[in-house]
């Protein structure tokens, strides 16, 4: 993302990784492994869901060259008027796709005319900001569910819809398989600190743990190899 001066990163400390410990013994063990996570954030909200919405289906490195084209075009910094001035051919000509320019275009609408206002988000619960945000186009609730993460430092998010959380509760207990129930139950044991639970599950399928491999692609792969054996 686009900053200038000194980054910001997730905080956290003793109070939330003492909790953690005493619920969950493993996770616990891996924090003890693994020593402090530091995730960087974006703290001008617009900023942050443009951000989001641009990145979706694209690698890291693609984004870093879309993202530094959309900023200089929008004038260094990003606002909801400074994209509603730029046609959406100008907006694609940054490396968006059509749709995404469509997305990007909704969600500054509805920031300009009102019917999102995102100076009061501090104050929402996290429902009714994923609720506003859910229904823009282009937004679901795993992209809301990161902005407030990496946006409002929400303290206890963790995200069904992300694969990198979903891999790293598997890798740690041990599962191959890890229905809504099972996660659940294990976000739950993390609360109020799940994010910061969230911030090792992700370490953790990253391969901050070496040796501890994924026990769902072991048997993802050892279903391929049998069915090739089949007739």
């Amino acid at each position: 993302m686009a900053r200038k001066g000194k980054p910001m990163y997730f905080e956290y400390g003793e109070r939330e990784i003492e909790h953690l410990k005493k619920r969950d013994k493993r996770l616990g063990e891996a924090i003890d492994l693994i020593g402090p996570v530091r995730r960087e954030l974006d703290e001008d909200m617009f900023s942050a869901l443009l951000h989001q919405i641009a990145g979706q289906q694209i690698s890291n490195a693609a984004l870093g060259t879309v993202w530094g084209r959309l900023v200089e075009r929008l004038g260094g910094r990003p606002t909801a008027d400074a994209v509603l001035e730029l046609t959406a051919q100008e907006l694609k000509s940054c490396g968006i796709s059509f749709r995404k320019t469509e997305y990007i275009r909704e969600l500054s609408g509805r920031i300009r005319d009102g019917s999102i206002e995102l100076g009061k988000f501090p104050k929402l619960s996290d429902a009714e900001i994923i609720a506003q945000l859910t229904a823009c186009r282009g937004i679901g609730v795993w992209t809301a569910e990161m902005f407030l993460i990496f946006c409002l430092k929400r303290p206890d998010i963790v995200s069904w819809g992300d694969f990198g959380i979903r891999r790293g509760m598997r890798m740690l207990y041990r599962r191959r398989e890890l229905d809504r129930t099972a996660f659940d139950r294990f976000a739950k044991r993390y609360a109020p600190y799940g994010t910061v639970a969230s911030l090792y599950l992700w370490a953790i399928a990253g391969g901050a743990l070496p040796g501890l491999a994924d026990p769902g692609e072991s048997a993802k792969k050892g279903r391929k190899r049998a069915e090739k054996k089949l007739p």
